[in-house]
């Protein structure tokens, strides 16, 4: 974890005044999330930094780590050929030759039906099963799923992981039970899901914090959150690299999906159970009591941090200025950028995204203009993140010039805008009746190949529907259909079936 170890008499009595301090500036009444404007979709975004980097790796990352995993695997069986290991047009070929073999097989599964032995098909192609293989059809079932064939998905997915489970001189990796789960996942099939984490305790694979990750946000959902965090919690096989302790790499899955009450009963069995916490354990359940609203009980975890010989860390300040930020708080802002620095801890571009972020939802642009200018006089150029937040507290504040304004700066200092930016912007321009330009700008996402999410759809649709323009919005949601996108959340689109 990236944190910064502070030791001595004098840091921690400087710890303690600061706990003071820091209790005294932050108001009780901090500003609520605002979904409806949009803007709790930009937190989400910078949030996802502070989650995954806690532990220093994002178990969300699925693809990337069984892609890694699976070519991997197929250099030990050998199946990487050529002088070298390195040679890169080896590599090359052996890719494209497991993506046609993948595709094939496709093919095959999607030929399953009455009278068809998809099996004895399978065997007839005469591929040779890798760990690369397998990611490549189980991530191929997944991307073509949808809410028609989610059943039939699970079943094709399901039927493809047994026959190449049995296939000479290959053996199912860790990775390739976590994509046949994410397809139950998708496809609600939840026995299925822990008949599969049965078998991989059965046949010695170790449960991770990723495959805790693929049932609790399938089974919180569901409402079976706590009976997955029970049975992890008594697991003996349960693998919690890189956290100190499973409870940990528990509470940690449970922050990236919000499951912030749920963090508070877990950490309770932590305690009972003799474990202490650490600094990741502080900075996860302060973060979920302030999400809460139960201030009091932050002030006193982070009194009791310091108490126990922790001191802040990179992420605990990033907690701090948030707090600050929704507070309104700017001034004890400055206090304690400078007090991290009378730490040797440097404010990052994350800390001053986060105090940005949290002064606008107070409404406070004027101070997040400031912050924003002293985040480059430190030499700091703004990311994408940090120019999506200041155009969205822009759209909300009223102020669509300045958006606009700072949406060309950005452009022009060659930061690329996200899904998040588009629709800040959209929703701006909509708001002051420029439907043409919202219209435009949408083309201008797709041809620069941002493709637009539900809500910058929403967004169009329920403007244009409000202005009278049915027309326009029946056109975005004719869209949409020919598209494929978003067919099975169609009803979420307020009186949508009037067009």
């Amino acid at each position: 974890m990236y944190s910064v170890a502070l030791s001595g008499p004098r840091i921690f009595k400087g710890l303690s005044c600061f706990c003071t301090f820091l209790r005294r500036v932050c108001s009780r009444n901090f500003i609520g999330d605002d979904v409806q404007n949009g803007s709790a979709r930009v937190e989400d975004f910078l949030n996802e930094s502070w989650k995954s980097s806690s532990a220093e790796y994002n178990v969300d990352d699925e693809k990337t780590a069984t892609l890694y995993d699976s070519i991997g695997s197929s250099i030990v069986n050998g199946d990487f050929e050529g002088p070298s290991q390195s040679n890169f047009s080896g590599k090359q070929k052996f890719v494209d030759e497991v993506r046609s073999d993948a595709a094939r097989i496709l093919e095959i599964l999607h030929q399953d039906g009455p009278g068809v032995d998809v099996k004895a098909n399978l065997s007839d192609l005469g591929v040779r099963v890798s760990g690369l293989l397998v990611r490549e059809v189980l991530y191929g079932i997944l991307k073509t799923r949808n809410h028609i064939n989610k059943n039939r998905s699970a079943k094709l997915g399901y039927k493809f992981f047994v026959w190449s489970g049995v296939q000479e001189n290959y053996r199912h990796t860790a990775n390739a039970y976590h994509l046949i789960m994410k397809i139950f996942a998708e496809s609600e099939e939840y026995k299925a899901m822990w008949r599969l984490v049965d078998d991989m305790i059965e046949k010695g694979y170790p449960t991770t914090a990723r495959t805790f990750n693929i049932l609790i946000c399938t089974c919180g959902e569901a409402g079976l959150a706590r009976k997955v965090v029970e049975r992890f919690i008594k697991s003996k096989t349960f693998n919690y690299r890189p956290f100190k302790n499973s409870f940990n790499a528990i509470l940690h899955s449970l922050l990236t999906i919000n499951q912030y009450g749920l963090i508070e009963w877990v950490y309770q069995q932590m305690l009972v159970e003799g474990h202490s916490p650490d600094v990741l354990t502080y900075n996860i359940i302060m973060s979920a009591k302030f999400k809460l609203g139960k201030l009091d009980q932050f002030h006193r975890l982070l009194d009791e941090m310091g108490r126990n010989g922790f001191s802040p860390d990179f992420h605990t300040f990033n907690l701090l200025l948030h707090v600050l930020g929704k507070g309104d708080k700017p001034l004890a802002a400055i206090n304690l950028l400078n007090h991290m620095k009378e730490v040797d801890i440097d404010p990052s571009i994350l800390h001053f995204t986060t105090l940005i972020d949290g002064l606008s939802r107070a409404g406070n642009m004027d101070a997040c203009q400031y912050f924003f200018n002293e985040m480059i006089k430190h030499g700091f150029m703004p990311d994408v993140v940090c120019y999506t937040v200041m155009v969205t507290g822009y759209v909300v504040s009223g102020e669509i010039d300045k958006a606009q304004d700072m949406f060309s700066e950005m452009i022009s200092k060659g930061q690329l805008p996200n899904v998040f930016t588009y629709n800040s912007m959209i929703r701006g321009l909509c708001m002051v009746g420029k439907f043409e330009e919202a219209l435009l700008m949408l083309k201008e996402m797709e041809s620069k190949g941002c493709n637009p999410n539900f809500l910058v759809y929403c967004t169009l649709v329920s403007y244009l529907r409000h202005a009278g323009k049915l027309s326009e919005a029946h056109e975005i949601i004719r869209n949409m259909m020919e598209k494929g996108q978003y067919i099975h959340l169609l009803s979420k689109i307020k009186r949508y079936r009037r067009f």
